[in-house]
Parts: structure tokens; C-alpha cells; sequence
């Protein structure tokens, strides 16, 4: 039976996104295939991270008797995992709400008929993250109004990068679009400002909720 490579599984809310404050199961999965600059779980990317193996049943077990409905999967990077859509599929039966957060550079299209098909929560990795030349620009074909584009800036130069990006694609009329900051990086007010100059209509400022609720390296919340 495939198991999965889980570096860590929570119950808490959702700190950013369209259910933000939301109670959710978090299932963090161990491996990235992008090393970004300002990555706050680089400890989940390592080849040396501690991980249970569980089977797609055994963590449907562990989401069941939380009570919750909202299940995220995150990581490093969901869509690595082997037989991934075997855990979709089976959470979606269960009429579980699944979301996944994944880092731009993986492809989605293979999900887009699926009859459990997820929400997707997608980054764009802007210049200061390092990574921006392994965004697949291809899967905004494949976004649906229920999914998400997320940019987390940490500069003015990122931010002009954002605003190309949301307007060469329309991703505003294809799905929601957060903008957050780097966490310490970048003054969420010089990102209101930034919207209001550039008339960023169906655009949201986000703030990682978790961080200010809890102390901004803590796990497993």
C-alpha cells in the first residue's frame, strides 16, 4: 500500500487564503523541489526531515476524528508526492474540503476534469524569492473561480512584478488574487498604497494570521 512522507499534521485555522480563520487539518508533506529565500518551512524541505509514512486511509482516519471539514494539504510541495490524487480522491469522497498550496511550478492540469477536483491555492514566486524563472505560467489556463493566486512580495520590485503578472494573465477575473508581505520584510501599508495607485480592483492585501496570533516560527499551528 503508498504511503505518504508526512512531516507534520495539525488542527488549527487557516492563517491566509479565501478561508482564512477557518478551523482546517493541515497535512504537511516533507520535500520542495524550489529553495525560496524567505521560505518559513525549509526544515519540512530537507532531505534529513523527520516524517511518518502513512497510507491515504490513515490520514483520512486522522482528518475524520478531528471533526473538521477544511483539509489542506501543504509542504514543501503537495503535488510531489507520489500518488497524490489517491489521497484527493479519497478525501473528496468523504465529503472533505480539499485544498492544496502549491508553489506555482508544478502542473495542475492534469486535475481539471476530476470529479474531486481540489481548490488550488498557487504562488507566484516573485523576484525576491529567487525562484521566479520556475513559475509555470501554463496552469492559469487551468484555474477555476474557486481557486487562488498568491504573490508574497518583499519589495517595491516585487510588487511591480505582481502587477504585471495579475494583468498579462487577467487573473482578477479568473480566480482570487492575494497579495501578503514577506513577513518583516515590507510594511503591509506600502502594499494598500500600491493598490490604491494602481487601481487593483479585485486584488486583496493578506496577512499570515497565524503569525500574529502565535509566535511567527511556531509549528504545528
Amino acid at each position: 500500500m503508498h504511503t505518504y512522507n508526512v512531516a507534520e499534521k495539525f488542527v488549527s485555522i487557516n492563517g491566509e487564503g479565501r478561508r482564512a480563520g477557518q478551523t482546517a487539518v493541515f497535512i504537511r508533506f516533507k520535500g520542495c523541489n524550489l529553495d525560496c529565500s524567505y521560505c518559513d518551512t525549509k526544515w519540512a524541505n530537507r532531505e534529513d526531515c523527520p516524517c511518518e509514512s502513512l497510507t491515504a486511509r490513515e490520514i483520512l482516519e486522522y482528518v475524520l476524528a478531528s471533526g473538521i471539514k477544511n483539509v489542506t494539504l501543504t509542504g514543501g510541495e503537495p503535488l510531489l508526492q507520489e500518488n497524490v490524487r489517491e489521497l484527493i480522491d479519497l478525501l473528496g469522497e468523504n465529503s472533505l474540503s480539499v485544498e492544496i498550496e502549491t508553489n506555482g511550478s508544478v502542473d495542475i492540469s492534469e486535475y481539471r476534469d476530476d470529479e474531486y477536483r481540489p481548490t488550488f491555492t498557487l504562488d507566484y514566486k516573485l523576484p525576491s524569492s529567487g525562484m521566479e524563472n520556475r513559475m509555470l505560467t501554463e496552469n492559469y489556463k487551468y484555474l477555476q473561480e474557486k481557486d487562488t493566486l498568491k504573490f508574497v512580495s518583499g519589495s517595491r520590485a516585487d510588487l511591480e512584478r505582481a502587477l504585471e503578472i495579475i494583468r498579462e494573465y487577467s487573473l482578477a477575473e479568473k480566480c482570487a488574487v492575494y497579495i501578503s508581505p514577506v513577513f518583516g520584510k515590507i510594511d503591509p501599508a506600502e502594499i494598500v498604497e500600491f493598490m490604491i495607485q494602481n487601481k487593483l480592483n479585485g486584488v486583496n492585501l493578506q496577512l499570515q494570521l497565524h503569525k500574529f496570533i502565535w509566535e511567527p516560527n511556531a509549528r504545528g499551528v
